[in-house]
């Protein structure tokens, strides 16, 4: 099982080879910016809101490359593109994964952000060759950076990078009631070509969803099986505020999650991919055993890569438990399953390591 990317790193091909391995005995834990910040902090080298509930940090760290491509030092969460290099290659050392999202300006025009509805860019794109030039010139800088993130032999680290995500959602330029699919698959093939072309070779890429309601849905825009490495989709739990529709809508919530984690198994094994949960979680996490009676069951058994959740900017937004946060416990019970991967589990796995031959099986 090889990357798509023909001349991917030995370490890149490697950790393609183990994610498929370990997603057969069972999910690797993730936590968007954990090494960064959390509720209350910022920057403390060795931190973790997740390390100080469990002991141990997530398995996965999630990263974001929004205002890069305006060259500015900071990504669009305040955290420091150099910082953010480091952290990557303190995960890696330590053999954990990282993976990469982009929410880039618009190109057509710089001045919006993703979340500005502007139909038809990227048609436009394509027809305007000021527009065009501007776009390659934000790969360039994407592909310098991540050519950047070196171990400590020099060799590439590779990364997860997930463009262009959610688009069965509308809310971003390059969602489904801004471009055809058509357009969409340009747009994605074009952005791989090109950082193929620039020999970024340390990256698998990931085809990420929103929720998506069949097999035909999830693929209405999929770019093709040689654009694409690992499939997945972002949900988020939103409760309803009255109590009394609450367990009602826990319940849909873990149906229909667990049908679409089950939509994505089929599609992941027919095509011979790796399948992720690729962002989730429960804004502030106002139910004490989510983590056991939510997202247990809609992970396990599922073959699923990893599941990832978003990041813990303040007391107000934050999606894994720090401590004395009411789910810690639950939080606790969840880190004990066997079948859930911190990161002390997974380096034991080396992902980055040739697979032994003896270990290389038909995916569950």
């Amino acid at each position: 099982m090889l990357p798509i990317t023909r001349k991917a790193t030995a370490e890149t091909r490697n950790l393609y080879a183990n994610l498929k391995r370990l997603s057969q005995k069972g999910i690797m834990f993730g936590h968007q910016d954990a090494l960064a910040y959390g509720v209350g902090w910022k920057y403390e080298p060795g931190r973790s809101d997740v390390k100080e509930v469990v002991g141990e940090y997530p398995a996965v760290v999630g990263w974001e490359l929004g205002h890069l491509e305006l060259g500015k030092p900071m990504n669009l969460d305040s955290v420091p593109f150099q910082k953010m290099r480091e952290y990557a290659q303190q995960l890696y050392a330590k053999g954990g994964l990282n993976t990469f999202s982009w929410h880039l300006n618009n190109p057509v025009d710089p001045s919006k952000t993703s979340w500005d509805a502007a139909d038809s860019t990227i048609q436009h794109l394509f027809k305007d060759k000021k527009a065009l030039k501007r776009y390659t010139s934000w790969l360039d800088g994407l592909a310098s950076f991540m050519k950047s993130l070196k171990g400590p032999n020099g060799e590439l680290i590779p990364v997860v990078f997930r463009p262009f995500h959610e688009h069965t959602g509308s809310w971003f330029w390059w969602g489904r009631n801004h471009c055809s699919p058509e357009e969409y698959k340009q747009m994605w093939r074009f952005t791989v070509d090109y950082l193929r072309k620039k020999k970024a070779n340390n990256l698998l890429f990931a085809y990420s969803t929103d929720r998506f309601t069949s097999r035909e849905d999830y693929l209405e825009r999929y770019p093709g099986d040689d654009y694409v490495d690992i499939v997945g989709f972002d949900i988020y739990h939103r409760p309803p505020a009255d109590p009394a529709q609450l367990a009602q809508a826990n319940q849909n919530f873990l149906k229909e999650t667990r049908q679409m984690v089950e939509t994505l198994r089929q599609i992941g094994q027919e095509k011979n991919k790796v399948w992720t949960l690729s962002e989730t979680g429960l804004e502030t996490l106002p139910i004490a055993n989510w983590w056991t009676s939510i997202l247990a069951p809609i992970v396990q058994n599922a073959g699923l890569s990893y599941v990832m959740v978003w990041r813990n900017a303040r007391p107000d937004h934050f999606y894994a438990p720090y401590p004395g946060q009411k789910s810690a416990d639950d939080f606790k019970v969840f880190y004990q399953n066997p079948n859930v991967f911190f990161l002390d589990k997974v380096a034991r796995e080396r992902l980055y390591a040739p697979v032994p031959q003896d270990k290389l099986g038909a995916k569950k």
